[in-house]
């Protein structure tokens, strides 16, 4: 886990989307959703439900 990795999970969190929080740390949708898919990965669980009306934790 990197502190760019958690900083991207806090802002989602926050926001409860994906979009909105990729906006706001100014990269792009993509690059947000595989930061925070290798992460679930890494630490092996899942730390957002994703819907089509956003996340939650």
């Amino acid at each position: 886990m990197t502190l760019q990795q958690l900083k991207y999970v806090l802002e989602v969190a926050s926001k409860g989307s994906m979009n909105e929080a990729a906006r706001s740390l100014f990269i792009s949708q993509p690059r947000l959703s595989t930061a925070i898919k290798e992460l679930e990965r890494d630490v092996k669980i899942t730390i957002f439900i994703r819907t089509n009306r956003g996340v939650t934790v």
